[in-house]
């Protein structure tokens, strides 16, 4: 076993002596929904295990749209997508009457309710507690969603959202070294490569990082 490269992809639960956080791949059943190795769900109250069931709402259409989530990931508690679920808007009301069938099923056809699309989320992405992310959003690697906030419009990379709906408060680096980040890509490196250079990864030297990635 190779030893000072941190958990193993694998693991359930990464963290010894501590089951509240899992690796969230292996929790997953649907087959519209893929997760990066690393990513992790923190969930104290609910239990994390329960993320597909409590956590991806209105997953009707599995054929029709689909939830990407990138590598190394963290979701804290509450984080949750919604992949269908909208109401008629071009209508004079919005109540879902055709569920309900018993006569009412010939109001509309419901296949013909509008999906926004996929929900695509990089890697790297930090999501504060109690965030919402609406159908047909993507966003960027390096981005930070802020506790509570809900996302219904793209983020772009290494941006950081807040608020409902959620807005762009800043960019974490300028528009230069956001591009360097993302053509370093250090999370496409080996398992080896990125526990080597942990130290760069964590803090903001973009030269040396830069320079790591060009190790053969």
């Amino acid at each position: 076993m190779k030893k000072n490269i941190g958990p193993h992809p694998q693991d359930l639960y990464p963290i010894q002596g501590y089951d509240k956080l899992i690796f969230l791949k292996h929790f997953i059943k649907s087959t519209n929904i893929f997760v990066g190795d690393y990513t992790y769900y923190d969930d104290r109250r609910n239990g994390p295990e329960k993320f597909e069931e409590y956590n991806v709402l209105y997953n009707y259409h599995p054929d029709k749209v689909k939830l990407v989530i990138g590598k190394f990931c963290a979701l804290a508690a509450e984080t949750r997508f919604i992949m269908t679920g909208d109401h008629k808007l071009d209508a004079i009301s919005t109540y879902p009457f055709p569920v309900f069938k018993q006569g009412w099923e010939n109001a509309y056809n419901v296949h013909d309710l509008p999906i926004k699309g996929d929900i695509i989320v990089g890697n790297d992405v930090w999501f504060g507690y109690n965030t919402l992310i609406k159908n047909g959003v993507n966003i960027g690697h390096g981005a930070i969603i802020a506790a509570g906030a809900v996302v219904v419009k793209d983020v772009p990379p290494y941006s950081i959202v807040a608020g409902n709906p959620g807005k762009i408060v800043k960019k974490r680096f300028d528009d230069a070294t956001i591009q360097r980040l993302l053509q370093i890509a250090w999370w496409d490196w080996n398992i080896e490569k990125i526990s080597k250079h942990l130290k760069l990864i964590t803090q903001l030297d973009v030269d040396r990082l830069e320079a790591a990635g060009s190790e053969t």
